[in-house]
């Protein structure tokens, strides 16, 4: 009999899985007699808002087949999941985060946060790079790193990724998940979900700076990471059009919202100029000239450095190899601000 009666609560399907409540293993107990059948039903979650209703549904179905049988469907609690072990933080030896962000996409921003990591790193310092912009992640192209499928170690019964290691430099990206042709279709909690795992199990190590590549804009992914990590400051980059420094103002505005209060340490004006190797003394404004400069100005905020449009920081990224790796004046133009912002952070 209570094989039949399995058979029959086989048809009541729970709305949130599409999948019938027996295959599901929420069938916990049946007794059956030919006075009285009685199910006890345990669901996978405490509370589960369905649970009335798949009561009843059971209850009707049993009531029909056996009418002359007393039926009692009962609910109990889920059974509550074992305690896990606090994971270690594994921020915790990094000592300051710097956000690199944009107002908008398309100024550089990634490009940017790779070469700061890399004048950063040639000043000494130990460096990683969190590529949190999980629409476009683009450090694993920056760094030649595209290949690299992450290893999961444990550790004290706690499971850590392993990030890449390329050029001195700790890098994780999203990046590292999926095919270059897969296209990155997110809603809200996946990608916050997916940016947790990635901030709090890299086994980062002991670094002196985290650099935080984030998405252009601003939004929930912004507010995400800001409520996960202990962020130092942020570095706003932008070109010098207008239309990128009107949506800098969002950008500056965010981090200085009251309830996230974090110091803007400056404005970087990426592809400034352009000066063709033939002509080294001419500089075209091909995007505007010194409009991210006057709107630091405005609103009191540093302004930390221009960077020319130049041929070795595209061949770079192209070929893994950030330009300030191969470019000794574009290394310079990043050490400059790389130091306005060590002296802004560092105490």
């Amino acid at each position: 009999m209570e094989e039949k009666i399995k058979r029959l609560l086989a048809g009541v399907v729970h709305p949130e899985t599409d999948r019938d409540i027996v295959s599901s293993g929420f069938v916990d107990k049946i007794a059956a007699s030919e006075e009285r059948i009685a199910v006890t039903l345990r669901f996978a979650k405490a509370r589960d808002p369905f649970a009335a209703k798949i009561k009843n549904q059971a209850e009707k179905l049993l009531r029909a087949r056996y009418p002359q049988v007393a039926v009692t469907v009962y609910v109990t609690e889920a059974a509550p999941k074992p305690v896990q072990p606090a994971r270690p933080d594994t921020t915790r030896d990094i000592a300051r985060v710097i956000a690199v962000a944009s107002g908008k996409g398309g100024v550089g921003k990634s490009t940017v946060t790779a070469n700061l990591a890399v004048s950063l790193r040639n000043r000494g310092f130990r460096v990683g790079i969190l590529d949190a912009d999980i629409y476009g992640p683009s450090q694993p192209k920056m760094f030649g790193a595209e290949g690299y499928v992450p290893d999961a170690v444990q550790e004290d019964g706690a499971d850590y990724i392993v990030p890449a290691e390329t050029q001195d430099i700790r890098l994780m990206s999203i990046g590292f998940f999926i095919r270059p042709t897969d296209a990155l279709l997110w809603r809200g909690a996946m990608a916050t979900n997916a940016l947790k795992q990635m901030i709090h199990q890299t086994r980062w190590g002991a670094l002196d700076f985290l650099l935080v590549d984030l998405p252009p804009g601003t939004g929930d992914i912004h507010l995400s990471i800001i409520g996960e990590l202990k962020i130092d400051a942020a570095v706003i980059v932008s070109t010098p059009q207008q239309v990128a420094v009107a949506d800098v103002v969002r950008g500056v505005e965010m981090f200085r919202n009251e309830n996230v209060r974090i110091p803007v340490a400056g404005i970087v004006e990426n592809m400034a100029w352009f000066t063709p190797a033939e002509l080294p003394d001419n500089r075209y404004y091909i995007f505007g000239r010194g409009g991210a400069r006057r709107y630091a100005e405005q609103c009191g905020v540093d302004f930390l450095g221009e960077i020319p449009i130049v041929q070795s920081i595209m061949e770079g990224s192209d070929a893994g190899r950030p330009g300030a790796t191969l470019d000794p004046a574009v290394e310079r133009c990043y050490r400059e601000i790389a130091d306005k912002i060590v002296d802004k952070v560092v105490r």
